[in-house]
């Protein structure tokens, strides 16, 4: 039996049953009595223990997935795989055995390990402090790097050197990135946690810095596991069928991801192009599986039509941006016709805002407009809720409808001025147009699926990234303006 099996078998004995070997029962009349008094004064329960509490308690709350004696020992395994005696590849293994009890504990239980990585494994605050102090005495003197490098030391944690051991392992880097999407959602109930996931985040941005990822071409030709991953992780226009991801896949179409080494089947993120003569304004003919190829060697216009990340783990690691750009020069070479690179995007948050916006809309509406509106809803003056009611028949608004207009120009207004923090409050609109892009046109019932009309009455929007711009427009987004063409100017209330 290897180090690592044995570490599994060891720890995986101690998780907590509710009865031993021989058919006795663990609890006893002493743990009832103290699961009693864990009751507040009021009868409420007892605020959760940290870590520290329950590791210096003998019985634990009903609460509590691992008893403090099974804590402490999780506790011991944990703190083995830090040992600064034993090197990093017998850490590994020992992370190893501690993953593999970890795949099949509860989810309770999983808490409990998280909670002991973010709150056993912090830094030492007497190091820190002492740290610092010598650091603030030192500013301005030639004693000042020193000082900085000594504080930067004393930031360490034992809890870097602990994640950093579980990824020696072949799988320990598919094992962190699950650890952390299933940690996410918890933080909200548990902010003991934060510590753990802010560490995870930074070294993902570092693990996963674009330097160290390669950029693949997927295409039909590829293993079907790689496809059906394109199939699962779609998340912007639902794959229906293998003729619709053949039609995304074809030989007049291309579609990127990025790879990182220790995830070498696995794309992080993947976006999907199609190639025209002008910027596309609407979906369906681009997955049309019946629609005819396009003559790449006439091309003068690549779409991108989907972008999707795959990887809840490693949210709010950037490599979007990266990917565009390392496609758009990956197409300037293979087709040099191409000149201009566009999206077809959603506005995923359009619709929901307008439900809470559109009193405050038709407030900014001219009073010509407003008076039109109350004619075509048969209400003088209208409301925002005549006037949403109208749009539930959105597609068959004509096209010179002031409802469609009015629309329109709520939609403007959303992507380009409706901004928190100086970014658009449209993730979408955030994403591109803080890679540099400009809002380029809104287009009409450009999205009449079930989703497209959910998210924003069926708009779609192209955003534009003119290679001669895109620095000026991350400039100007730094400063709160939003990059927008002249038509989409126009449709401003």
């Amino acid at each position: 039996m290897n180090t690592s099996e044995w570490i599994g078998r060891t720890v995986a004995g101690w998780l907590p049953s509710g009865k031993r070997e021989g058919g006795h029962a663990t609890a006893t009349t002493d743990s009832k009595l103290e699961a009693r008094k864990v009751k507040a004064v009021v009868g409420k329960e007892a605020p959760a223990r940290s870590s520290r509490e329950r590791l210096n308690a003998t019985l634990r709350h009903k609460e509590e997935a691992l008893s403090p004696r099974v804590l402490r020992r999780t506790l011991t395994e944990l703190q083995a795989i830090v040992d600064p005696s034993v090197s990093e590849v017998e850490g590994g293994k020992r992370a190893c055995g501690v993953a593999q009890w970890y795949t099949k504990a509860t989810p309770e239980q999983r808490q409990d390990c998280w909670l002991l990585m973010s709150e056993q494994f912090a830094p030492d605050a007497s190091k820190v402090k002492a740290a610092r102090e010598q650091y603030e005495a030192a500013v301005g003197t030639p004693d000042e790097g020193v000082a900085e490098i000594r504080m930067r030391k004393a930031l360490v944690s034992p809890r870097t050197r602990l994640l950093q051991r579980f990824a020696v392992f072949p799988e320990g880097m598919r094992f962190l990135v699950d650890l952390r999407q299933e940690l996410i959602p918890a933080l909200k109930s548990n902010k003991r946690l934060l510590a753990l996931e802010a560490e995870l985040e930074n070294l993902f941005t570092t693990w996963f810095d674009v330097a160290f990822l390669e950029l693949r071409r997927i295409s039909w030709d590829s293993p079907a596991s790689l496809v059906e991953k394109l199939i699962k992780y779609e998340a912007v226009h639902d794959i229906k069928s293998w003729g619709d991801v053949k039609n995304r896949l074809d030989s007049d179409r291309r579609c990127y991801g990025f790879f990182h080494p220790r995830l070498p089947d696995e794309p992080l993120i993947f976006v999907e192009v199609a190639f025209m003569n002008e910027i596309g304004a609407n979906i369906s003919p681009l997955l049309d599986e019946t629609a005819e190829a396009v003559d790449l060697s006439k091309a003068t216009t690549a779409i991108f039509y989907s972008i999707s990340n795959t990887q809840q783990g490693l949210k709010g690691v950037s490599f979007g941006d990266s990917l565009i750009k390392r496609v758009v020069e990956t197409l300037r070479a293979d087709f040099p016709k191409l000149k201009t690179f566009a999206t077809l995007s959603p506005i995923p948050g359009f619709r929901t805002w307008l439900g809470k916006n559109a009193g405050r809309m038709l407030e900014a509406t001219p009073e010509k407009m407003q008076a039109q509106l109350g004619r075509a809803v048969g209400f003088e003056p209208p409301t925002a809720g005549h006037l949403l009611s109208a749009l539930e028949q959105v597609s068959h608004l004509p096209e010179r409808s002031v409802l469609r207009q009015w629309l329109l120009g709520c939609a403007a207004h959303y992507l380009g001025k409706e901004l928190s923090e100086e970014r658009p409050v449209d993730p979408v609109a955030r994403f591109h147009l803080g890679n540099g892009a400009r809002i380029e046109q809104i287009n009409w019932a450009a999205d009449l699926s079930t989703k497209g009309v959910k998210q924003s009455f069926g708009l779609m929007v192209n955003y534009l990234y003119d290679l001669r711009k895109i620095d000026r427009h991350r400039q100007g987004m730094a400063q709160g303006k939003v990059p927008v063409s002249d038509s989409v100017e126009r449709l401003y209330f």
